[in-house]
């Protein structure tokens, strides 16, 4: 699957519909019914879809064998049949989450400079807020190797494979909006921009004074960071300190 997701798009698309399409064939040839075959063979597409680099891509996959099968008149299933394939990737996809970051990865190198801006002391508690597949998690370990790490996951497929991608991390399935951010000394982040002026209200309200707040690539509108470090894998990491305000007198290093 690692190569699967190293190749050019829209090859990724491509090798997991044929994937699918095999699948589906062995289940039939093994008398496996239509309706177990469907969600089987669906269960492995939007499991692949996860190989995509941004949301319409993993979309593309994770439909794209259903969506061919229908088009070629190849199975006979009930109206309500086609609804199994929304259902397997809601599972994984859910609809709130699609507001936030469906499943943006973070870059394994790309916190490495973090501890020289915002040093934290060993057992520090630090909350990836939206772990997804457990990539920050992991990027959080390798900045922080005696922080104590958590993660907070929506979709629970995700946030099981993550507690087992990340088994000395503390996952749990959870709303990022509603969990209490002030028992954390750091919150990290990689959601979208429209994401972010709900995340500077929270973490106004709830992150505790000397607490980090951390975004990767997107800013936190209305706030000046603390230090703005060197673009890592093309993607700038933000670094504001509570009490936020926007007073905050920033620096550039």
């Amino acid at each position: 699957m690692s190569l699967l997701a190293r190749l050019r798009w829209p090859l990724p698309a491509l090798l997991a519909w044929g994937l699918a399409w095999g699948l589906f064939v062995q289940a039939s040839r093994l008398g496996l019914g239509s309706t177990a075959a469907l969600l089987l063979t669906c269960s492995l597409g939007v499991g692949l879809s996860l190989l995509g680099g941004t949301w319409w891509r993993r979309l593309i996959i994770g439909l794209g064998f259903p969506v061919s099968l229908a088009l070629s008149g190849g199975l006979s299933l009930p109206a309500w049949g086609w609804l199994l394939p929304l259902m397997v990737l809601l599972m994984i996809y859910p609809i709130n989450a699609w507001r936030d970051a469906p499943l943006f990865p973070t870059p394994t190198d790309a916190l490495n400079d973090l501890p020289s801006v915002a040093p934290l002391a060993p057992g520090a508690r630090v909350l990836d807020a939206g772990c997804g597949l457990g990539h920050g998690l992991q990027a959080l370990r390798q900045a922080y190797p005696l922080a104590e790490l958590h993660g907070i996951e929506w979709s629970r497929p995700l946030r099981w494979l993550c507690a087992r991608r990340c088994s000395w991390a503390r996952v749990v399935q959870g709303d990022i909006w509603v969990a209490d951010w002030s028992r954390f000394d750091m919150v990290y982040l990689f959601q979208r921009p429209e994401s972010m002026a709900r995340a500077v209200v929270k973490a106004r309200a709830e992150l505790k004074p000397g607490a980090w707040l951390v975004s990767l690539e997107f800013a936190a509108v209305g706030l000046t960071p603390v230090v703005q470090p060197d673009a890592t894998q093309g993607k700038p990491v933000w670094v504001y300190q509570a009490p936020l305000d926007s007073q905050n007198s920033g620096k550039t290093t």
